[in-house]
C-alpha cells in the first residue's frame, strides 16, 4: 500500500535538453510514478513550483540561464520544501556540498544510472510520505483537541472521557459540577476503579468495561444515586468506544444527564429537528452532537442500521454549518458502477478514457465551497480508497487523465451501515482511511432503542400519507399501536415510514387498525403456523429449527422472501430495509435461497 501510494507523487523534472527531459518522462511514468512534469530552464520550473504541489524535484546542474543549485537556493527562500535530486555531468566536491547544504535529498553523477535514479526516487519519496503523515498526525491531533475544547464548551451535558484503564483523561465543566456533589477528587487523572466504590455507581464502571470489551455502544443507561448529602438524583448515562487521543490509546466516552433536573433543560426537549422525528433521550443527544458538531469544520462518519437516517443527520450537520447556503452533494457509492465512480467523484478530461467525450466537473469540485456526503462508504475499492485519502490530506486531486492538481475548500461526511472496524480488521478497507474519515463519529441509533418515538413518527407518518392521499385518517387503534410498539423493526424508520404508507392506502376509515397492518406484524410468533404461514414452499431454515429459536425478524424476511418467490430486490422493497441489510439478516439466519420458486 505505502509503495503504491509513493508512485502516485508528483514529480518535476528539469533540464534544458529536450531529449533527456522526454526519456526520464518517459521511464519514469513507465515505472508508475504520476504526473511527471518537465521544465526546460529556471524560470518556467521556479514557475511550476509555486503554482504546483510537487513532490519531488529532479534537476540538472547546469541549465541554459542558471543552475539547478541556484532553483533549490530560490525554492527554499521561498518556502517551497519539495525535495531535490541534483544531476551533474561535472562532479565536484564543492557544488555537491552546495546542494546538501541546501537540502538536496541526492547528487547523482552523468551518465546516470536508471536503476540507481528510481532507487534514489523511491527512497525521496517515502521519506516524504512519512514526513507528511507525521505533519499530518500532528495536525489531527491538534484539531481534535480544539474540536474537544468546543464541544466540551458549548455541551450542558457532562462529558468524561477515560482511557483503558479507567484513568479519566478528560471531562468538562459540567461534569466537574455534577460530580462536585457525588464522587469528591473526581477529576483529571482519577482512577475509577479506585473511586468508584460504592454500589450505586457501579453500574457506571459496568458499562465502562463493557465499551472497553465489545467496543460497542451503551445508547442509554438510567441509575439512581445520592449526592454527599443524601439527595436523591437519577442519571442517564449514553457510553461509546472513544479511538482517538495520541498517546492516550482507546478508551471511553460517558455522557450523562441528570434526570432529576426539571427546570429549563427538560421543557426544552425537542420533538423534531431538520428533517428528524423523535423526542427520546439518545435522540435529543443526536441532536445536541449534530449541533455542536455541525459548526466544526471536520470530517465526520455518520454510522447506524439501515433506514436510521443518516442521509438526515448528513443534510442537518450541514444546515448547521457555516456551508449551509453552498451546495450539498449526495454520492451513494453504491448506486454507481465502480469503474466509473473515480471519474464520478474526480472528473475526467476530454479523451481520458472510452467515452469521455468532453472534460468534466466531478462531485468534489461541485461541492467546492459546500459539503460533499458519500453514503455507503465501506463499499469503495481500494483504489478509490487511496484517491480519496490523498485528497483528505492534500485538499488537492487530478481529474482522470489530466496532469493539473485542483484545490477545493469541500467537507466531507461520510456514512456506513457495516462495521468499518472488522472491515479494517479483514483488510479490506484502509486503516489510514478509517481514522481519517472518523475523526468525529455519529452513530444513530436503531429505531427499538428509540423508547416513545415510535408513535410519535408513526403520528408523524399518517398526517403526510393522509394529506397525500387525501384520506381523513387521524389515528391508530389501541391494538394497532400494540402491534407497533412491540415490532422490533429491522428496516428501522424507512420500514415505519413505509408500512404507515401502506396502512393509509388500506384504510377505510379514519383509524388505522390490524387489518391495515401486515398480518406477520400483528400475529404473535409463537401462534404462526408454519406450513401455512409459508404454505406449500418451507425454507430448509424453518424445517432445521423449531419456532422458538426464530425470531419475528427471522419469520418476517422468510414470509416475504416466499412471497416474492426469493426474489431479494423486492422483498427488500416489502420490508422497507436496504438490499445490503436483507444480504446480511439472510447470511445471519443462514437462509438457504434454493428452497424458494424464484420468479
Amino acid at each position: 500500500m505505502a509503495e503504491q501510494h509513493n508512485r502516485t507523487g508528483s514529480i518535476l523534472v528539469v533540464d534544458d535538453e529536450a531529449s533527456l527531459r522526454e526519456t526520464f518522462h518517459f521511464f519514469l511514468s513507465r515505472e508508475g510514478y504520476h504526473p511527471v512534469l518537465t521544465a526546460g530552464d529556471f524560470e518556467q520550473a521556479f514557475a511550476t513550483l509555486t503554482s504546483t504541489p510537487v513532490d519531488l524535484v529532479i534537476s540538472d546542474i547546469v541549465l541554459r540561464d542558471a543552475s539547478g543549485i541556484e532553483l533549490l537556493k530560490k525554492a527554499r527562500q521561498n518556502g517551497i520544501d519539495s525535495p531535490f535530486i541534483i544531476i551533474t555531468g561535472y562532479p565536484d566536491v564543492d557544488t555537491a556540498a552546495e546542494a546538501v547544504r541546501y537540502g538536496a535529498f541526492d547528487y547523482i553523477v552523468k551518465p546516470v544510472d536508471k536503476d540507481a535514479l528510481l532507487r534514489s526516487v523511491r527512497l525521496v519519496l517515502r521519506q516524504r510520505h512519512l514526513e507528511r503523515l507525521k505533519v499530518t498526525a500532528e495536525e489531527e491531533r491538534e484539531r481534535y483537541r480544539l474540536l474537544l475544547d468546543t464541544v466540551f464548551r458549548s455541551v450542558t451535558d457532562a462529558i468524561v472521557i477515560v482511557d483503558d484503564e479507567l484513568n479519566i483523561i478528560n471531562l468538562n465543566a459540567a461534569a466537574r459540577q455534577l460530580f462536585a456533589n457525588l464522587l469528591p477528587g473526581f477529576d483529571e487523572g482519577t482512577n475509577l476503579n479506585s473511586t468508584i466504590r460504592s454500589n450505586e455507581f457501579s453500574t457506571l464502571r459496568t458499562d465502562l468495561l463493557r465499551v472497553l470489551q465489545t467496543g460497542e455502544d451503551v445508547v442509554e443507561h438510567r441509575f439512581e444515586c445520592n449526592t454527599i448529602d443524601n439527595k436523591p438524583k437519577i442519571l442517564s448515562i449514553c457510553t461509546s468506544p472513544f479511538a482517538e487521543g495520541g498517546a492516550h490509546g482507546h478508551g471511553a466516552v460517558i455522557v450523562i444527564r441528570d434526570m432529576s433536573v426539571c427546570g429549563e433543560q427538560q421543557r426544552s426537549r425537542r420533538s423534531s429537528f431538520h428533517r428528524f422525528i423523535g423526542s427520546s433521550d439518545v435522540m435529543q443527544a443526536v441532536y445536541t452532537m449534530i449541533e455542536n458538531v455541525g459548526r466544526v469544520d471536520t470530517t465526520v462518519l455518520i454510522t447506524g442500521e439501515s433506514g436510521t437516517g443518516k442521509e438526515l443527520a448528513a443534510e442537518a450537520l450541514h444546515y448547521e454549518s457555516n456551508r449551509r447556503t453552498m451546495p450539498l452533494v449526495k454520492v451513494d457509492c453504491t448506486a454507481i458502477p465502480e469503474n466509473l465512480l473515480e471519474s464520478e467523484l474526480f472528473g475526467h478530461k476530454k479523451g481520458s478514457f472510452t467515452g469521455a467525450d468532453k472534460d468534466r466537473r466531478g462531485l468534489i469540485m461541485q461541492a467546492d465551497g459546500g459539503t460533499l456526503f458519500l453514503d455507503e462508504i465501506g463499499e469503495i475499492s481500494a483504489m478509490t480508497q487511496l484517491r480519496l485519502l490523498r485528497f483528505l490530506q492534500e485538499r488537492t486531486f487530478y481529474p482522470v487523465g489530466s496532469d493539473t492538481p485542483m484545490t477545493v475548500d469541500t467537507r466531507v461526511i461520510t456514512a456506513t451501515n457495516v462495521d468499518l472496524r472488522e472491515k479494517v480488521q479483514q483488510g479490506t478497507f484502509r486503516e489510514d482511511l478509517y481514522f481519517r474519515l472518523r475523526v468525529i463519529d455519529i452513530p444513530l441509533p436503531p429505531l427499538r432503542k428509540r423508547n416513545g418515538d415510535i408513535l410519535l413518527l408513526a403520528g408523524h407518518f399518517i398526517k403526510k400519507f393522509s394529506e397525500k392521499l387525501h384520506k381523513p385518517i387521524n389515528g391508530l387503534s389501541d391494538d394497532a399501536i400494540k402491534a407497533l410498539t412491540g415490532h422490533h423493526w429491522p428496516g428501522n424508520v424507512r420500514e415505519l415510514e413505509h408500512l404507515i404508507e401502506r396502512a393509509v392506502v388500506l384504510c377505510e376509515g379514519v383509524t388505522i387498525t390490524t387489518k391495515d397492518l401486515p398480518q406477520d406484524l400483528t400475529k404473535p410468533v409463537d401462534h404462526i403456523d408454519m406450513k401455512n404461514h409459508f404454505k406449500d414452499q418451507e425454507p430448509a431454515r424453518s424445517i432445521e429449527q423449531p419456532i422458538g429459536r426464530l425470531d419475528s425478524v427471522a419469520l418476517r424476511i422468510l414470509g416475504t422472501l416466499n412471497k416474492c418467490g426469493g426474489n431479494k430486490a423486492k422483498a427488500a422493497r416489502l420490508l422497507g430495509i436496504d438490499r445490503s441489510t436483507l444480504y446480511r439478516k439472510i447470511k445471519e439466519y443462514d437462509i438457504d435461497l434454493s428452497t424458494f420458486s424464484l420468479e
